[in-house]
Parts: C-alpha cells; sequence; structure tokens
C-alpha cells in the first residue's frame, strides 16, 4: 500500500496563438495544472494537467468567464488532493474509484450545476491520477509504462508501432492555406471541426451550411492527395461535430452533401455528431462513429457500442489514465476499433497518449498507429513548454513526415512521462 503523506498543486496559465473554437465556443487560454503527491516513504511526484472547460463541459464554460471556469476545475483538482492527503491505496484504479464521486458532487456544488458532466470531473482528476501512477511505480520499482500497468492491460495494447500518425487539427478558425500546408508536410489524416455556430445565434441550418462550405472547400484543396500510409493511399478525413447536430436527419443531410462533391468514401471517423442525452442508434449511417466526451466511463462505452458507435476515442490525458484503461477493457471486448485523441496538451502529456497509441492496433484502413496532436498548432509558447520535458529533443518527440517515429528508445524509457520535469516539479515543491 502507498500512503499520501502529503500534496501540492500548482498552475500557470498558457496563451493561444489565436482564439480556438469548437462547440460553438473559443478558449483563449488553456491552464496547465500541476498535483504534487508525497508518499510516507519520502518519495514525491507530479501529474501534469491541462484543463478544458469547453470540452469537458460547455455550459460551465458558457455561463462563466474563461478564466472563472478554469479556477472552478482546479478547485476540484485540490479538493481530490485534499482528500488523498492521508489516504492509502493500493493500485491508482482504486484511488480512482474513492476519489472520482465525490470530487463530481463537489464540482456539482460549486459549479451550482446539478448536471454536471462526469467528464469535468474527470479532467480535473487527470494531474492527481498521473502523480498517482508515477508515485505507485517509483514505490515498487517499476522503471517502465509496460511494467506499470497490470497484466489485463496488454489485451488491448498488443503493439509497438515504430510509426505513429500525428493528427492535426483544423479548427473553425484555421485558414484552408494552412490546411493544405500541414498535407504538403505530410500530415495524412486531419481533424476537422464541424458544428460552427457562424452568426452566434444558434442556428442549426446556418451550421448545416457552414460545414457544407468548409467540407467542400477542404476536398477541393487535398482532395486528389495520396499518401502511403492507409491502405487505400487516399487522404481520410476525421470530422469531429462536439455534439453540435441537434437530429439524425440533420447530420444525414451532412452526409448526403460529402456524398455529392465525392468526400462520402474518405470519411474514416465521425466524431460525437450528437449530444450524449440524444440516444439515437448510429449503426445505420454508413460510416463509422465515434464517441469521445459521451464515453465518460466504461458503462458508458457500452452503452455507445449498443447505440451503434464504432470507434471510441481514448483520452488519458483528459478522462485519467486509470479510466481510460477501463473503458479500452470494454472496447476490446466487444472488438471496437479504439485510437487516441488530444486536449490540446503540451508536449510531455503527448507522451502520456503516444504511450497509449504507441501500443493500440490501427484503426481499419491504416497502417500504422494514430495520435491526435494540435498543441504546436496553438500554444504562443509551444518550444518553451517543449523544454520542459524530461526529454526534450529526444526524436520521438517531433514529427517528420507527418509521424511520430517511434525507437527502442522511446519504449524503454516510456517517452519520459514517468521521469521529473525539472520545471513543472518546481512548481510544486
Amino acid at each position: 500500500m502507498t500512503r499520501i503523506s502529503g500534496i501540492s498543486a500548482n498552475f500557470e496559465r498558457e496563451p493561444l496563438i489565436r482564439p480556438f473554437g469548437f462547440k460553438g465556443g473559443y478558449m483563449r487560454e488553456i491552464w496547465q495544472t500541476v498535483a504534487g503527491l508525497e508518499s510516507s516513504s519520502g518519495i514525491r511526484a507530479c501529474g501534469i494537467n491541462t484543463q478544458s472547460v469547453l470540452w469537458s463541459d460547455s455550459g460551465v464554460f458558457s455561463s462563466h468567464l474563461e478564466a472563472s471556469g478554469n479556477a472552478l476545475m482546479f478547485a476540484m483538482t485540490e479538493h481530490a488532493l485534499q482528500l488523498c492527503k492521508g489516504r492509502s491505496y493500493e493500485t491508482p484504479f482504486g484511488l480512482l474509484d474513492e476519489l472520482l464521486p465525490q470530487v463530481w458532487e463537489y464540482g456539482k456544488r460549486i459549479t451550482g450545476k446539478d448536471d454536471l458532466r462526469l467528464t469535468f470531473a474527470l479532467n480535473a482528476l487527470v494531474g492527481v491520477d498521473a502523480a498517482a501512477w508515477i508515485l505507485y511505480a517509483r514505490e515498487h520499482g517499476l522503471k517502465s509504462f509496460d511494467d506499470m500497468l497490470p497484466a489485463w492491460c496488454k489485451d488491448f495494447l498488443p503493439c509497438r508501432h515504430e510509426q505513429v500518425a500525428s493528427i492535426p487539427l483544423m479548427a473553425y478558425a484555421i485558414p484552408m492555406d494552412e490546411i493544405v500546408r500541414h498535407v504538403d508536410e505530410g500530415y495524412f489524416f486531419l481533424k476537422v471541426k464541424i458544428g460552427s455556430d457562424p452568426d452566434g445565434d444558434g442556428d442549426p441550418e446556418k451550421m448545416l451550411e457552414w460545414d457544407k462550405a468548409r467540407i467542400s472547400a477542404i476536398h477541393k484543396a487535398i482532395g486528389n492527395r495520396e499518401t502511403p500510409h492507409t491502405e487505400n493511399g487516399k487522404i481520410p478525413y476525421y470530422f469531429d461535430a462536439n455534439g453540435r447536430y441537434d437530429t439524425k436527419e440533420r447530420l444525414i443531410r451532412f452526409l448526403d452533401h460529402c456524398k455529392a462533391i465525392g468526400a462520402f468514401d474518405r470519411i474514416a471517423i465521425v466524431e460525437e455528431p450528437f449530444a450524449e442525452e440524444n440516444k439515437v442508434y448510429v449503426g445505420d449511417l454508413g460510416i463509422r462513429v465515434a464517441a469521445d466526451e459521451s464515453a465518460h466511463c466504461a458503462e458508458d462505452v457500452a452503452e455507445r457500442i449498443e447505440l451503434g458507435y464504432g470507434a471510441i476515442a481514448l483520452k488519458p490525458i483528459a478522462k485519467t489514465l486509470s479510466m481510460t484503461m477501463k473503458i479500452a477493457q470494454v472496447a476490446k471486448q466487444a472488438n471496437i476499433p479504439m485510437f487516441c485523441a488530444d486536449l490540446t496538451v503540451g508536449p510531455i502529456q503527448v507522451d502520456w497518449n503516444k504511450a497509449v497509441a504507441a501500443r493500440l492496433e490501427p484503426l481499419p484502413g491504416f497502417k500504422v498507429g494514430v495520435l491526435e496532436t494540435n498543441g504546436h498548432q496553438n500554444y504562443k509558447r509551444w518550444e518553451t513548454l517543449q523544454s520542459y520535458h524530461p526529454r526534450a529533443g529526444a526524436s520521438w518527440t517531433t514529427v517528420q513526415n507527418g509521424c511520430f517515429q517511434l525507437d527502442e528508445k522511446f519504449f524503454a524509457q516510456s517517452g519520459g512521462i514517468l521521469e521529473d520535469s525539472d520545471h513543472y516539479k518546481s512548481l510544486c515543491w
């Protein structure tokens, strides 16, 4: 058992290059928080979290000033740490099971939202969970990511990819020449945000027309490009609606437009077309629909699979590593493909995601693993954030021709995620 005797926390506000738009809203900064845990034996560990109030509960984002929403989430992290003090845990899974319901209830009280999304609480717990895993590994003398995870995780993490494709994000405000430039640089799997609110009036018809025009422009610009990383040699599309479509009929109209312009057969994934409470069956749309923020926990994943969802986005950097492993186990048992999606995290957390993505089976139609990462597109201080990485400058931390190149050092050193970042450690201890 690991007994927690000391706690610490801090945060930094990271500015963005431009307002980052999705779910009909725009973020202008992203808070990086650090959670510190110290064991009774004097061992310390720090876990990093990227807060995304807009992604995890857009209702909190829209009803507060941006900094206020971030402060509420950080207060939940601090509450979790207070609950940890003096507590013992056998594994991080057990610790999360104890913390999550209490932190969620606390979040409901301080936000005034009885319907606060569970993902908001999970996002607040990412750094605490990461610190618990690092502390667990150090207490037990476990030197690698593979050694740290229990044996049952190996069933859905069987691979060791030499290449993992980097998926850049094309948010609402990304200009077309930048999209083309990414393809020129070797990126071949683009995540395109749909569901814009162009006039800020919530009109779903205007949203649909905006989406149709956006996809038409993208397909015209890059639709004839080829890639060696897919089985058909074509560039696939990844559309993320973040729950913005109100009806299945409206989504079908969008898909019909994709058919009309010749883009339908390029769609690899449509992610979260509907709000999570809109439990419409999606298995008859002719495309693979992925669950992301609606798949809060293992039970939610089972429900989404029943609704016809054909892929699950894993987010150890948004829902904790512990919950992600439980989610992945359910998806694997149902033979549902998985991939790792981003939360616009910093470089260290990219490697937490990469540790999972490097071991997942490829998506159908792909020859390599895939990993969404868009921090380099959005953070004003990306190069500075890179310098905080314990393995700054390692070959696997940069993208070459659209892919991360993973060698034996990456796996032997676990991407550096179990090592201390001098910068973030200094914020805690």
